[in-house]
């Protein structure tokens, strides 16, 4: 895969986070779940600020992540003088709500409900996150700019028009909160091919250990890795160029009923 190819997606990406900047400056936020793709999108805006990053970066915690998650959170926030903020919904936690007690409820109330509270306690019009559409089939549906209403609801039927990549950025009413997606348009390999060029960090997670790897990470109750022998970055690139499992195979709530994400995505989960 030519440079070029990266230069392009790296470019609109840059392009789309200063143009969500310009707009919200001070009431935007970028979320780093420290997962491959949201620590690209975390070395994006680094980029797109020469080396800085001018708002908040949210770690959504659910208490239930690996540990390797923590460590590398810890390490890095450090290193790049970010200023984290951890998300905690600690009155569901004080109930002990947890993947056993169901995944729907769990997704929602950890995840969802934390990034709520997020919102309004740092009084946030907008958000960087690092969508892709080929990561999920309801992603899929998902635009450059994605409203939320006061209820976090989204309307994926009813979404803003978008012609040949322009971007309208409007004002916020009361309540509406904006997803701002500038890495919609990458592939998984593309992630792989651009953390090799540009050396990213990476959790060790993503490489194989005993004949298996996680794909995708999250919380430790929630993922399972799959048989693999890609245990450098290269070996995983290799993987992807040929592989026909779906990235997400690990990942329990894409897996418990058909329309499961679909519903929790309309409800505001990321």
């Amino acid at each position: 895969m030519s440079n070029l190819y990266l230069d392009e997606l790296e470019n609109e990406s840059i392009r789309v986070i200063r143009e969500a900047y310009w707009r919200y400056k001070n009431k935007l936020a970028v979320l780093w779940s420290m997962g491959k793709d949201s620590t690209t999108m975390l070395h994006l805006v680094r980029k797109s600020f020469f080396g800085e990053v001018p708002f908040p970066v949210i770690h959504i915690d659910t208490s239930f992540k690996f540990k390797e998650i923590y460590e590398f959170r810890d390490k890095y926030a450090k290193k790049w003088k970010l200023n984290l903020v951890i998300a905690r919904n600690e009155a569901a936690l004080q109930r002990s709500v947890c993947p056993s007690k169901g995944l729907f409820e769990c997704c929602n109330t950890l995840k969802t409900e934390a990034l709520k509270q997020a919102i309004d306690q740092n009084k946030l019009e907008a958000l960087l996150l690092a969508i892709r559409r080929d990561e999920h089939s309801i992603r899929a549906k998902e635009r450059y700019l994605s409203p939320r209403d006061a209820n976090f609801s989204w309307n994926y039927q009813q979404q803003p028009l978008e012609m040949r990549g322009e971007i309208n950025f409007p004002a916020v009413t009361a309540g509406i909160h904006f997803r701002v997606h500038p890495m919609l348009a990458w592939r998984e390999i593309d992630i792989w091919r651009y953390t090799k060029r540009e050396r990213l960090p990476v959790i060790n997670l993503y490489f194989a250990k005993s004949g298996k790897r996680f794909r995708s990470i999250g919380c430790a109750t929630c993922c399972e890795p799959v048989v693999s022998r890609a245990n450098d970055i290269n070996k995983v690139i290799n993987e992807l160029e040929s592989t026909k499992i779906a990235e997400r195979s690990g990942r329990c709530q894409d897996k418990e009923k058909e329309y499961m994400m679909q519903k929790l995505r309309s409800l505001g989960y990321m």
